[in-house]
């Protein structure tokens, strides 16, 4: 038997119910919504399914209008119309679920938000085809994925490098994935580095900007280039504090978001970070290097500790931050003066 569902905007009564391990859900048009295209108008009504989804959905037979199939995403619709639109159940992620502790900051029906360790892998990939964040999320969302694109698995809209640690947001509906998709295209998301570099950048804070692209000369690394390959890149760098005569302590917020866009940006400066083993050789000179080998710090020291965006389906403002890790905290302790009197 259908269950009745809350009222939406500009819809009349939404019902839905289960079957054959899918949904179906019957959307009744008013006059609020009469008149908008049919893809709008189900969007409205279906917040866990995106336009693109129910394009798709249209497209392939899977909408009715008096038990006849309407494949137009545009069609006007009217009101007292109602609408039969059967969602198929997802299909299976290719990746395996595995359970994997995650240090969850935020999460609701829509999305959450992860603290990432470093050392984690974000998405299975050559090299690394388990024991990533992917497959943690698919253990702990078991039964609360509705389909990203049709496909059970959690909305990856960004990514943190292995090494660097810090706050992640990932999707669990197609419309979530979708509205944080366009906040990250547009760069309104807060993104906030803490990093640790060598020496003392002057002046003490500026403004970064040089397209990215993959190196000519390393395909593992990124580069600076002027030749029109490249994606544009931004970063604006505050120095914190110094940290001993030959490192500091940096605060970077991208103003886009790019791959290594922090680690290459503040080696093109002359500043790279403490222990990236890429693009910070410099950063293991001096008095710093011996720190860093008594610590086996040997990772980029970066910490993504601030993450603000909307909330795409509550339209919240969100906002997060996450402490440092432990290991950078040693390593500013050791490399400040007075604390290792």
């Amino acid at each position: 038997m259908p269950l009745q569902a809350p009222l939406h905007p500009g819809v009349g009564p939404l019902t839905y119910e289960r079957m054959n391990g899918g949904d179906v859900h019957q959307v009744g048009i008013t006059t609020d919504t009469a008149g908008q295209r049919l893809d709008r108008a189900l969007a409205s009504a279906l917040p866990t399914l995106s336009r693109e989804r129910l394009k798709a959905l249209i497209g392939a037979g899977q909408v009715c209008r008096d038990g006849r199939t309407v494949d137009d995403p545009a069609l006007k619709v009217k009101a007292g119309d109602v609408f039969t639109v059967q969602v198929p159940p997802p299909a299976p992620a290719d990746a395996t679920a595995q359970d994997i502790p995650l240090g969850i900051v935020f999460e609701d029906a829509h999305l959450l938000v992860v603290d990432k360790p470093a050392g984690l892998v974000v998405h299975p990939a050559a090299g690394n085809l388990d024991g990533t964040l992917v497959n943690a999320l698919l253990h702990h969302c078991h039964g609360q994925l509705s389909g990203i694109g049709g496909v059970a698995r959690p909305g990856i809209v960004h990514r943190i490098d292995k090494d660097t640690s810090g706050l992640l947001v990932v999707a669990k509906t197609d419309a979530a994935h979708e509205g944080l998709s366009r906040q990250f295209q547009d760069h309104s998301v807060e993104r906030v580095y803490t990093a640790l570099v060598s020496g003392w950048p002057k002046p003490a804070a500026g403004r970064i900007e040089g397209a990215l692209a993959r190196s000519v000369h390393d395909r593992k690394k990124m580069a600076i280039v002027a030749d029109g390959r490249g994606k544009h890149a931004v970063t604006h760098y505050r120095l914190i504090r110094p940290l001993g005569p030959h490192a500091a302590l940096v605060e970077c917020q991208l103003e886009t978001g790019r791959t290594h866009q922090v680690r290459v940006h503040m080696a093109s400066i002359g500043h790279p970070l403490l222990g990236d083993p890429v693009y910070g050789r410099a950063g293991r000179t001096g008095s710093v290097k011996p720190v860093l080998d008594r610590l086996r710090f040997h990772r980029q020291a970066l910490h993504a500790g601030v993450l603000g965006f909307v909330h795409p389906v509550t339209g919240a403002t969100l906002r997060f931050e996450s402490p440092l890790p432990a290991d950078m905290e040693a390593l500013i302790t050791s490399l400040t003066p007075s604390a290792r009197r």
